[in-house]
């Protein structure tokens, strides 16, 4: 396998690397995969043969041609990267569906575990065995008015830690917070039927992702989680488990 560099100050903190074969996961590991969705209208073409009618379906429902495309290139790729764990190709992968929507493997590919987001052009995605496990990724626009999303959305604790963080850092800070909460909803598979002012994360940028408090529930099986991407990406992942190995793969 050969490293990369996909933006020159990504790899400062992250060494993304490129597969070469069929990779494979040890029980312990949670791989993180990165992809631009800005690919050329021919290999759109080749992963939509790749989806299922329910997929297809889905992406006919955007109504730019622009959101089609990405949306088929994010669950395409999703089928090419688990293609590469189960060694199958990828067009015969199937999925289920909980009542909330989050995807999974069929029984017989219960071990494998993962979860996808996806923003302005950019898709990230989480792998691991046997545990849950929830990501998000979100861009950071330049003009973006989020003062009231934090007043019906942040638990009181974190509003006031929010205007405690110097003024030119609380736009980065709400995005932390924002993509760390989105995670672990998203780990716990039940969307915004969880509250998201239930529970509290940490926010100040610079510091580690943490998820400090949930309330009616113990949050010592939970691992919250940064990536560092571009500066104009936050991403955060939650992940069931502690003591967990890290790698990271770019998606050509």
């Amino acid at each position: 396998m050969s490293r990369c560099s996909y933006k020159r100050n990504m790899c400062k903190t992250i060494e993304w690397y490129i597969p070469k074969k069929n990779i494979k996961i040890e029980n312990n590991e949670v791989h993180i995969w990165l992809a631009s969705l800005n690919i050329d209208r021919t290999f759109v073409e080749t992963l939509k043969k790749i989806l299922s009618e329910d997929e297809i379906k889905r992406a006919e429902k955007f109504y730019f041609q622009k959101d089609r495309n990405h949306f088929i290139a994010c669950r395409g790729i999703l089928r090419n990267i688990l293609g590469f764990y189960l060694n199958i190709n990828p067009g015969e992968i199937k999925f289920s569906y909980n009542p909330y929507g989050k995807p999974s493997l069929n029984e017989t590919e219960k071990k494998l575990s993962f979860n996808l987001s996806n923003s302005h052009g950019m898709a990230i995605y989480g792998i691991t065995c046997n545990r849950d496990i929830g990501i998000d990724i979100e861009h950071i626009p330049k003009d973006f008015s989020w003062e009231d999303i934090v007043k019906n959305f942040f638990s009181e604790k974190e509003i006031r830690s929010l205007y405690q963080i110097p003024t030119h850092l609380q736009k980065k800070a709400f995005f932390n917070g924002w993509t760390r909460k989105e995670a672990y909803i998203k780990a716990k598979g039940k969307g915004l039927s969880i509250a998201l002012d239930s529970f509290d994360v940490s926010l100040t940028p610079g510091k580690p992702a943490e998820l400090l408090e949930v309330r009616g529930e113990e949050k010592s099986r939970w691992f919250l989680k940064e990536i560092i991407l571009d500066p104009d990406y936050v991403s955060a992942i939650a992940v069931e488990s502690h003591n967990l190995k890290f790698k990271y793969w770019k998606f050509i």
